[in-house]
């Protein structure tokens, strides 16, 4: 049984919304531990960069990942190597775009979506370029 176009879109639609309400509670996070962000869905031919901060004097790029409770996997795990090179291709383009002279490192935020609360992971320097 095939899809529709608009059933299509719709999931779609809902997918990208979630996906704004999981980088919503990320970018919360991230200021409150001291991050300044500087981007959000920065786009490239090629990749996106979730978000985009400043952590102290480096800068950042942030790969939001959530789960269910019901999922049997951790969010960080599924930043597997096809991602990460279209991660480093976008942050090459963002660099290209907004140079930075400092040091710059890959993060990933978990977000771990429970009944009644979320819980939030950082983990900085998640992988190298």
């Amino acid at each position: 049984m095939s899809r529709s176009r608009s059933s299509r879109s719709k999931s779609s639609r809902s997918r990208s919304e979630i996906g704004r309400q999981y980088e919503e509670i990320a970018s919360r996070f991230l200021t409150n531990q001291g991050y300044r962000i500087l981007a959000r869905n920065w786009r490239c031919p090629g990749g996106e960069l979730d978000l985009v901060g400043v952590d102290g004097s480096t800068l950042s790029f942030i790969e939001v990942r959530a789960r269910s409770s019901r999922a049997s996997y951790a969010p960080e795990d599924t930043v597997g190597p096809t991602k990460r090179r279209r991660l480093v291709r976008a942050a090459e383009a963002y660099l290209a775009a907004n140079p930075w002279e400092g040091l710059c490192r890959f993060d990933v935020v978990a977000v771990d979506l429970g009944a009644t609360s979320s819980t939030v992971r950082l983990f900085r320097d998640a992988f190298r370029a």
